[in-house]
């Protein structure tokens, strides 16, 4: 018992607020992501609901955030796996990432994921029905050949699937004596190693991504799968050793500049229409590796800033700590729900913009207050530790 309360001390003393906040402004940042892809058409696919008219500004917004958004989550994820670890047995963790992710996929995905398929296709003209005598229909088929997907809560059941496939790796690295751990840790040190933990992405990328664009559905996704699963390892090692921190801070200069550089040679392509077609040809191949790189770069860049300048407790972060995961559940339902009625309206891309992000918000605080923080049930299927009387 003692044991246990020491190290839960420790893992108090030890926590990286900086880390927090990261993952506050990530989930906050895909309100406006997800708000911006209502005014954009292109590779990446298209929303639940399309305005009529499209933005260039909405488009450099959806690939700049793309690049390294769902990289930097799957980082601070793994990173928070290290922490987790360091205060339970394998058992009590089990139950925590089953109670945690799957409890709220499994209600997402049959409770807040139908109404936005509901809304696609009615705002399509595919659906006539009402929405109850649409919710068998649901479970007719996978998308894209059917109605069922689990839309944004993607990200739920890929994080499960990472915390049990590399459970071994993990209790490996925790190890004290860890060879492999022990080694990256002195070989960082070294000027620039901690840049060249793009290359592994970059070859992931170019050998992957021609195949696998980016559907996740888990079963055949590889390329997703694969590059998000070593940022999810990457987050753990992070926080394994101090040197890696120090290795970023060292590094955060360089980062910037080479974060800000490749990003600025992948929007000048895409603006210019000079992205290669998809295939297994050299300049598309190569094109993935540098998209690889960039995506490190700037991973880099934001954890370095985030050492930097928001390393520090508050109680907006406790609050929005627990907030943010009901936050992220609910936030597409509630976007897609006021975009059905506001692509209507006359009204410009940035005021539709700014009204839909501001009142989907508001709207997704609301009912997290309302309906979720005060009362035991919401919060275990939301994914949040009950509360004590």
């Amino acid at each position: 018992m003692q044991a246990t309360e020491k190290a839960k001390a420790t893992h108090e003393r030890q926590r990286r607020y900086d880390l927090d906040w990261l993952r506050v402004l990530a989930v906050l940042l895909l309100l406006y992501f997800h708000t911006a892809a209502i005014f954009y058409q292109g590779e990446l696919g298209e929303f639940y609901i399309q305005n009529a008219q499209t933005s260039l500004v909405m488009h450099g917004l959806i690939l700049f955030v793309h690049q390294w958004h769902m990289p930097l989550l799957f980082l601070v994820s793994g990173a928070g796996t290290w922490f987790a670890l360091s205060v339970r047995t394998l058992k009590q963790y089990l139950q925590e990432r089953c109670q945690r992710l799957l409890v709220p996929f499994v209600f997402g995905t049959l409770v807040l994921i139908p109404p936005q398929v509901y809304l696609r296709l009615l705002n399509r003209s595919t659906a006539h029905a009402s929405y109850f005598q649409f919710y068998p229909q649901f479970f007719h088929g996978i998308r894209p050949h059917g109605n069922f997907e689990w839309g944004h809560l993607w990200f739920l059941v890929y994080l499960f699937s990472f915390s049990l496939v590399t459970l071994p790796l993990l209790f490996y690295l925790r190890k004290p004596e860890a060879k492999v751990r022990l080694a990256l840790a002195g070989w960082i040190e070294k000027p620039g190693a901690i840049l060249l933990f793009a290359l592994p992405l970059a070859v992931l990328e170019g050998t992957l991504r021609p195949h696998w664009l980016g559907f996740q559905n888990l079963y055949d996704d590889w390329a997703n799968f694969c590059v998000y699963l070593l940022y999810f390892v990457y987050g753990y090692l992070l926080c394994s050793d101090d040197r890696f921190s120090q290795a970023i801070d060292k590094h955060l200069s360089i980062a910037s500049g080479l974060a800000v550089l490749c990003m600025g040679i992948l929007l000048s392509l895409w603006q210019a229409g000079s992205i290669p077609d998809r295939g297994y040809s050299p300049l598309y191949v190569l094109y993935q590796c540098f998209r690889g790189c960039n995506a490190w770069f700037w991973v880099v860049t934001l954890l370095g800033l985030g050492r930097k300048y928001l390393h520090r407790n508050s109680q907006l972060l406790q609050y929005a700590n627990e907030a943010a995961y009901p936050f992220y559940l609910l936030h597409q339902t509630v976007l897609v729900l006021l975009a059905f009625y506001v692509v209507r309206w006359n009204f410009s891309v940035p005021t539709k913009f700014w009204l839909l992000s501001t009142a989907s918000f508001g709207a997704t605080i609301a009912l997290y207050e309302g309906l979720i923080r005060h009362f035991n049930i919401p919060r275990w299927l939301f994914g949040l530790k009950p509360l004590r009387r």
